[in-house]
């Protein structure tokens, strides 16, 4: 780190703000954004290919690290859970719908009517959609399980193909089976 670096740090007032650093993973579907403070994951996106290295600018934390990891076991279909801290802000119901979205297994699917039923009021299904679209923990936080009501892939950040890909990877490992879709 240069002094200019340094300086500015020393200025900031003492806060309860937590500084978030990135890492980058070149995973099967594409190279991933993984950001994080020391204390947990807060981010797992699409780099954007035009303006975000494809490689790693410097060593990234213990709780990146550990991330980039646990990554890599899922794609090497090693590893079915995760067991890193992390953290997203959003709205209550946001919360709620991302914390039901953790507890679709591996492996499985699920409507978004079934997660409006889960989440205890089935008139709530394009709220919960739409929550859904802005889980920014992608992988860890498993919205590429919710899919139409017909058995349709439908919405995903990563585009159809990822989510497809996803999808077929989780079901091969679980099942032994080599196609979803």
């Amino acid at each position: 780190m240069n002094s200019s670096h340094q300086k500015a740090k020393a200025m900031l007032p003492e806060t309860d703000i937590e500084i978030i650093t990135y890492t980058y993973y070149d995973s099967p579907v594409g190279v991933l954004k993984i950001g994080g403070t020391e204390h947990y994951i807060s981010e797992i996106s699409f780099a954007a290919k035009e303006t975000e290295p494809a490689h790693n600018t410097s060593v990234p934390s213990a709780i990146l690290h550990k991330c980039t990891e646990q990554l890599i076991e899922y794609f090497l279909g090693t590893r079915q859970i995760f067991d890193i801290p992390y953290h997203q802000s959003g709205t209550a119901f946001q919360e709620k719908v991302w914390g039901k979205l953790s507890e679709i297994p591996f492996g499985a699917t699920m409507s978004y009517g079934q997660l409006a039923k889960k989440m205890g009021d089935p008139k709530v299904v394009r709220a919960a959609a739409a929550a859904n679209g802005k889980n920014k923990l992608m992988i860890l936080v498993p919205c590429h399980r919710v899919i139409g009501a017909d058995r349709s892939l439908v919405g995903y950040a990563g585009g159809m193909t990822v989510k497809k890909w996803l999808l077929q990877h989780e079901f091969r490992i679980k099942h032994g089976v080599q196609t979803l879709f």
